[in-house]
């Protein structure tokens, strides 16, 4: 196929939030701009995150998208349209949660509703991210867990809630370990902080990806897995990049993610989504 037509196509762009969109909050006005940019020249652009829809704050979505896919997955949202919402069976989570509780883990339960977590999860979010949220002179009034910690609901009956993912920050054994005794229906993807080693993750549904929720909406858009654009920086990321016809890991990504992708772009602070759209024609003269 002649490259010029197949930039001219309309392309639905999934984008992950952490990492590659944003920074610890922080959205570069590049990356704001080239989302309206590639939007108004007919293209979709829908974020694609580990994060809950609470998660989402105002400033994340300040661009306007057409969409979200959240929990990784379990939650996809196209326009108003819900097209998918998919939480742990009742007997899987209660157990879940159980075994978290009895390793003393810190850990936050996501739904597309709110986000639940124990009595003590807001100081010990604040005092982790203070342990490894770098130098204090560096640090921006949004950096850390504040977007978190805003819609954050504390109940000591976690047993009960209904969820699509559970984050774990704190773990006094592996997950992995986790995972072996609440059973194969759980897996698990290790966070993308270096500093918590195995000690962290997020803890889903087996065989529920990203990848999962981007073909929901191509399949609702009429698009095929070529018109998919994936970017990404993170494990949960390998699958959206396999499955998308172009897909994109941020510079410094493991070496897997970097493996999975087909080309790569900076992350926020170099304005990566930004070059991204306009090598890819997403961005300029309109095209529809």
């Amino acid at each position: 196929m002649n490259p010029q037509v197949r930039e001219m196509r309309r392309r639905a762009v999934f984008l992950d939030v952490d990492g590659t969109y944003a920074n610890r909050g922080w959205v570069p006005p590049e990356h704001v701009q080239a989302v309206r940019a590639a939007r108004a020249n007919g293209h979709l652009v829908l974020l694609c995150t580990g994060r809950a829809l609470p998660a989402l704050s105002p400033e994340l979505l300040s661009a306007g998208f057409d969409g979200v896919v959240t929990s990784a997955g379990a939650y996809v949202l196209l326009g108003e349209r819900v097209l998918a919402d998919v939480r742990f069976p009742a007997p899987l989570a209660e157990r879940l949660v159980r075994v978290l509780q009895n390793h003393g883990a810190g850990f936050v339960v996501e739904s597309p509703d709110a986000l639940y977590a124990g009595p003590d999860v807001a100081d010990r979010l604040q005092a982790l991210h203070r342990k490894v949220g770098g130098p204090a002179s560096v640090r921006r009034s949004q950096d850390g867990p504040q977007d978190l910690l805003a819609g954050l609901v504390l109940t000591e009956d976690l047993g009960t809630v209904s969820f699509a993912k559970v984050t774990c920050f704190e773990s006094p054994v592996p997950l992995t370990a986790i995972v072996g005794e609440v059973g194969q229906e759980v897996a698990v993807v290790p966070s993308s902080i270096p500093h918590l080693a195995d000690s962290a993750g997020e803890l889903y549904l087996a065989g529920l990806t990203k990848a999962h929720g981007i073909e929901l909406v191509a399949a609702e858009l009429g698009m095929a897995a070529e018109d998919v654009v994936g970017v990404g920086d993170g494990f949960n990321d390998l699958e959206m990049l396999r499955y998308a016809g172009v897909g994109v890991a941020i510079e410094g990504a493991p070496q897997e993610v970097l493996a999975a992708a087909d080309r790569t772009t900076p992350g926020p602070h170099g304005r990566g989504v930004a070059l991204l759209f306009a090598e890819l024609g997403l961005v300029g003269e309109d095209r529809r």
